[in-house]
């Protein structure tokens, strides 16, 4: 069975080396659905708590969040980065609060406190879901991911094993690495 929510996500991007009018520099409100599956976690009924999804993946994903994400060979990232510091905000300001830790994988990097995410590839909402895939994954068992931005949409389904995250009988959410809920304190 699978439980899902979604995301919403405001960003702006270009296809930087692209003939048509994504080249230029434009956003988005993308709509990612993540659908977990599992078995039915007999103490509370249900296969992974929606609200949960949606935190375990936000910690990561706020940093698509209003961010400029660009291609890392874009000639527009070393002008964004030099207005950013004569305008004193590239290295945050008082005013970025929303900001998920650092990371930097085989697809991407974030900047937080810039909000600015440096892709390997042009992101599109293909490349969208490689990155996702890749920062959860190893968070949350990933049945489905769908990527919704403007008039274009893609979706993809994975592999899943039940039963490889143990989780807390009382939320349903995963144990940390000692079996103990982070969110309830219950121990397995």
């Amino acid at each position: 069975m699978r439980s899902f929510t979604t995301l919403h996500l405001q960003y702006a991007h270009r296809f930087y080396n692209f003939k048509g009018e994504a080249q230029y520099l434009h956003g988005h409100t993308g709509i990612l659905t993540i659908e977990v599956e599992d078995s039915v976690n007999c103490g509370v009924n249900m296969v992974f708590p929606c609200n949960e999804i949606k935190k375990t993946a936000w910690n990561v994903l706020q940093n698509f969040d209003h961010a400029l994400i660009l291609r890392e060979d874009d000639p527009l990232l070393p002008a964004i980065c030099q207005v950013y510091e004569k305008q004193g905000i590239r290295n945050g300001a008082a005013t970025n609060t929303m900001t998920g830790p650092a990371f930097k994988n085989e697809w991407a990097t974030a900047y937080p406190e810039c909000r600015l995410v440096v892709t390997k590839e042009t992101m599109t909402v293909e490349g969208m879901i490689k990155i996702v895939y890749s920062l959860l994954k190893d968070k949350l068992n990933i049945a489905k991911l769908t990527f919704l931005s403007g008039d274009n949409a893609a979706s993809e389904e994975f592999p899943v094993s039940c039963g490889i995250f143990d989780r807390c009988p009382c939320c349903g959410i995963t144990l940390d690495a000692n079996g103990v809920c982070p969110k309830c304190g219950c121990r397995k």
